[in-house]
């Protein structure tokens, strides 16, 4: 299964959906213009805008609304993108150069700001007050996971309550909107937005959570990632934060002590992740994973049978079975 036989049923309104977002991107300004032509070249699966699509369809149907929905959760991916590469130091994305490494911080930063402040106007000039809502919401969720998660890993203290909360700011908060803002697009039904924002809301989890997983299962010509690279970065995930809490404290301060020296010892990651297996570290996680698609299954079990439903539910199967 790929994500492109999953979101088959709205792959015309991807193809008009790109079209747009190219128009949208354009710039005066050369500079500004040629980066974000580059952007277009390091664009993903795309998956954000389809789940704009697919709740639309459950809704309704695809408007120019549900179009304007797609762009702006776009921009604001596309801008989050950037901050993070530059926070992260990365200097690839996608199999690219990442635009700090081609254009320097500053530029990038920058860049970042202007694809979020256009996203914001584009809402305006189009008076979609309720996408802007659900967008500035999930801008300030992200901004809060991503200090609360640096806080962690400076203390190397990090709670499943906290967890459950970083990645529920970070990840979860933009494909709740993603969804919500597809149904807004094509329903006043206050339910059935609820559900389709609780469904994203789910889904995003349980795919953190899988992701979580791969640093310590997956293959990196797979995943496009170094096995071990979270513990590296001394990020404390599910997986190692259950294998903490049943370990001993002789072992919690050794655990700790390799995570303080990785990036002198990177081959140490090997112990690490050899704890978290022998204490069913990784069982617990994929386990906690099902359990939130499960209730990302119940969230749209409401809505009457058809391709679009059949999609949402296949994406669910897709974020359980990714190996990348």
């Amino acid at each position: 299964m790929n994500i492109k036989d999953v979101t088959a049923s709205v792959a015309d309104e991807i193809v008009v959906f790109q079209q747009k977002y190219k128009l949208v991107l354009h710039a005066r300004n050369t500079l500004v213009d040629k980066v974000s032509r580059y952007v277009l070249k390091q664009q993903g699966k795309q998956i954000r805008p389809a789940m704009v699509m697919l709740s639309a369809q459950l809704c309704g149907g695809v408007s120019d609304a549900t179009y304007r929905a797609a762009i702006m959760v776009e921009l604001l991916h596309s801008a989050t993108l950037i901050h993070d590469d530059v926070v992260d130091g990365a200097e690839m994305r996608r199999g690219l150069p990442s635009i700090n490494a081609l254009w320097k911080n500053k530029i990038s930063v920058l860049m970042g700001d202007y694809l979020l402040s256009r996203g914001l106007l584009y809402s305006l000039e189009h008076k979609d007050y309720g996408f802007l809502h659900l967008v500035s919401e999930a801008v300030r969720r992200m901004s809060e996971g991503e200090i609360l998660q640096i806080q962690k890993t400076r203390s190397l203290d990090i709670s499943e309550e906290d967890y459950l909360s970083v990645i529920s700011d970070k990840t979860a908060s933009l494909i709740s909107s993603s969804c919500a803002m597809g149904a807004m697009s094509a329903t006043s039904d206050e339910e059935k937005i609820a559900a389709l924002k609780s469904y994203g809301e789910y889904l995003g989890l349980a795919f953190q959570i899988r992701d979580d997983l791969l640093d310590y299962t997956g293959d990196s010509k797979k995943t496009g990632k170094q096995m071990g690279i979270d513990i590296k970065d001394k990020k404390i995930t599910l997986p190692l934060i259950f294998a903490l809490r049943n370990a001993s404290l002789s072992e919690q301060k050794m655990i700790r002590s390799i995570l303080k020296s990785s990036r002198k010892r990177a081959v140490k990651s090997s112990e690490v992740i050899a704890f978290v297996t022998s204490k069913g570290g990784l069982a617990y996680a994929a386990e906690v994973a099902e359990g939130l698609a499960g209730q990302a299954v119940t969230s749209i079990s409401s809505f009457p049978d058809g391709p679009a439903k059949t999609s949402l539910l296949r994406l669910v199967d897709f974020v359980m079975i990714r190996q990348y």
